[in-house]
């Protein structure tokens, strides 16, 4: 499932313009830097509520297929520059992190 496709199926609002036909490989949920430095994956969708710039940074190592913030967080407008600056794309929800992850889990095994 591309990031475009997911942004379909879930009503995700892209906050970067239009949204790439990537493959999403893998999801990761996590809110401390730190960590998501060493877990997110090359392609992975990378679920958090954390909105400051460093955000970007982090993605821009682990290069995920795009960020996606839950519970209706908003990022910061320098992170949301620099996401458009480097190409990395931001997806919100309103949903929870569970919800997100238990209706993406089910996108990507096809699962009911």
């Amino acid at each position: 499932m591309t990031v475009n496709e997911l942004a379909k199926s879930l009503s995700l609002t892209s906050l970067t313009g239009e949204l790439p036909a990537r493959e999403i490989t893998g999801v990761y949920a996590g809110d401390l830097l730190s960590r998501a430095m060493g877990k997110i994956g090359e392609g992975n969708l990378w679920i958090t509520i954390m909105t400051n710039k460093n955000v970007v940074a982090v993605a821009e190592l682990g290069d995920p297929a795009a960020i996606l913030f839950a519970e209706g967080a908003v990022p910061m407008p320098d992170a949301l520059e620099a996401a458009k600056e480097t190409g990395v794309p931001l997806l919100s929800s309103e949903k929870s992190t569970y919800e997100l992850c238990l209706a993406i889990g089910r996108l990507l095994t096809g699962t009911p």
